[in-house]
């Protein structure tokens, strides 16, 4: 095996650029749902008292169990960045990783509301050619900074691109016309 043959040498030749998570806090505080999740899980004992009934305690614990789920579901997943890959790790008791190649990003876009845009998070969505990827977006949700990660992944794609020598074609077959 050649020196440059090595199976880690890939990765010594990477730099790691960003790494980072969905944020379960600025989800709750950021978007209508998670502000709707804390008012139920902040107004169920206040009517349970009022009302004199424990159905709106259990109200208010299905609105705990919620959030807990979503927190778990954004710490089962890490976001990597690096000058070649978009590396997502998932999992927390069985894990996955999944990898897309920068130079083989279509598209990156970010969305985001007026009160995500308040909180600075957004969801980026990435669309590759990757094989494990095609036609199915990878989203990237409430993530901090969302329109600063965007460019830096879209120059990131750019440079990667020139440094392979690679340059996207965009096929699509002519329309058939009808015949008379």
């Amino acid at each position: 095996m050649a020196s440059g043959d090595h199976p880690g040498r890939q990765m010594m030749d990477e730099e790691r650029i960003d790494s980072f998570r969905s944020s379960t806090e600025r989800w709750l505080f950021g978007s209508f749902e998670g502000w709707m999740w804390v008012g139920i899980l902040l107004l169920g004992p206040i009517l349970a008292l009022i009302f004199d009934s424990p159905w709106f305690m259990l109200v208010s614990a299905v609105s705990f169990v919620r959030i807990v789920v979503q927190w778990l579901h954004y710490m089962a997943a890490k976001y990597e960045i690096t000058s070649q890959r978009l590396i997502i790790h998932r999992g927390i008791v069985f894990k996955s990783i999944d990898e897309i190649e920068l130079y083989r990003v279509k598209d990156v876009k970010v969305n985001y509301s007026l009160l995500n845009q308040l909180f600075n998070i957004g969801t980026i969505t990435v669309i590759s050619s990757d094989r494990t990827n095609v036609g199915v977006p990878m989203l990237l949700p409430n993530v901090v900074g969302a329109r600063d990660r965007r460019e830096q992944l879209r120059g990131l794609v750019q440079s990667e691109r020139v440094r392979r020598g690679v340059r996207e074609i965009d096929y699509e077959p002519a329309a058939v016309e009808p015949h008379a």
